[in-house]
Formats: C-alpha cells, structure tokens, sequence
C-alpha cells in the first residue's frame, strides 16, 4: 500500500539515542514462545482474568489522579493471525492526515456511546479502520487498562483471527498494514530503553522488529511490555 513517509525524525532521534537493551534493566524477563493454546489458557486462568491495570514502564511523570480521571476511553485490539509459518499481530501506520502521523500502533480508537464494552469498541474499531471481519476473530480477553499522558484510558482486547482475511486500509486514518511475528513481541531482545541526549533524566521503551521501519513507541510499546508481563505469569515455554 501506498504510505507517508515513516516517522522519520523519531527514527533519527531513536538511532542517535542512548540505548539499553530490556534484558538488561528492570524489566528483564526470558523469552517466550505462546501458542494458541497457552494464550487461551492464560486468559482463562484467574490471572488472566484479573485484568489489572497496566504500569507506565517509561522512566517519566506518573499520571496523576486528575488525568486518570479525566481519561477519555479508547480500546485496541491485538489481533494475533493464525498464520501457517506462525502466528503474528496486526499494526497499522496512522495517516499523515491525523496525529503521530506515521507511528505504528495497534488498531482501535474512541469508544462510541453505541459500544455495548470496551471489547465492542476494540471490535469496531478493526473493522472500521482495516476491514477485519469480526466473524474471523475468537476474543480471548482483555489486559487491564493503560492510562496514558496524552488523555486515554486505553482497554486493549486479545483476539485470535483465523484466515482467511482480506485487509483494507481505511482512507484518511490508516496508511499499511503489517503483521509482526508474535515471537518478536515475547522476545527481551526486541526492546530498548533509550534516552534522548537533550532530556537525559527521561527515557522511554521502544520495539524494533524485522519489518523495514516498523518501529513501536509510546502507548504501543507499553502494551506491548504490559502483553509480555501478564502472560509470563501464567506461560511456562512450549
């Protein structure tokens, strides 16, 4: 598909930056290899199921009460396609039409007063933006909130989707459409903890992966992170 130019200026400043793989600071978790049946598994489990809220991994402000409070509702969907050399997970680059052009993130938005739960939201949202088919979809669950500076309180939803599917970009909102193997997202390697040189006492997580400037910041790497953490409570490697 015909896209805008990558964030550019945040691949700069990011391959300038100093960096600190994940492995090597506080977050450090081994690798994991989730299967289908370990993701449903997860999401069954009491753990799974508690759907606590997610932490703000980057080394910044806390949100305060007043921005939790505030925080409009939003939801994503972490569709994991159930491909036949491996599962992967959908993102989309926004359109240089709207804000963060450029960015990679998961597909979703603002709840609508129509959505009956958050997982509806997430649901719509995919449809809308890249024409998923919520028919080829299995809802596995919900990560717990993540609460974001820039005013959302963001529900992503876990979903297998089974292919067939046929994609389709929305016009204005959404420029590619790529999968990611979900192998890179439980793997420590993939993750960085870089500093810009002008702001030293800050730093911020961000995902690299195999894809040609694919690159995963701010509230997608944090859920990301937060993916990661929830199901190694429960995974136990396959």
């Amino acid at each position: 598909m015909s896209a805008p130019p990558v964030d550019l200026e945040m691949q700069r400043r990011f391959n300038s930056a100093e960096k600190t793989r994940i492995h090597e600071s506080a977050l450090a978790r081994p690798a994991l290899v989730p299967s289908p049946e370990s993701l449903r598994a997860h999401f069954a489990s009491e753990i799974g199921r508690a759907a606590e809220e997610l932490q703000n991994p980057h080394l910044e402000p806390r949100v305060t009460d007043e921005e939790r409070a505030k925080a409009v509702p939003a939801s994503v969907l972490l569709a994991i396609v159930l491909r036949d050399d491996g599962p992967k997970l959908i993102v989309t680059q926004r359109d240089r039409a709207i804000s963060f052009p450029g960015h990679w993130v998961f597909p979703g938005g603002r709840a609508d007063d129509s959505d009956a739960d958050p997982i509806a939201t997430a649901l719509r949202e995919a449809e809308e933006e890249i024409g998923l088919d919520p028919a080829r979809v299995e809802v596995l669950g919900r990560l717990g909130d993540y609460v974001s500076h820039s005013g959302f309180r963001v529900s992503p939803t876990v979903a297998l989707v089974e292919p067939p599917i046929e994609l389709r970009a929305q016009p204005g909102e959404v420029a590619d459409i790529d999968e990611i193997p979900l192998s890179r997202f439980f793997d420590p390697r993939s993750y960085f903890l870089f500093r810009f040189k002008e702001r030293p006492n800050r730093a911020h997580f961000a995902m690299e992966t195999d894809q040609t400037n694919v690159l995963l910041t701010g509230v997608t790497c944090s859920i990301a992170i937060g993916f990661y953490g929830e199901l190694a409570k429960t995974h136990t490697g396959e």
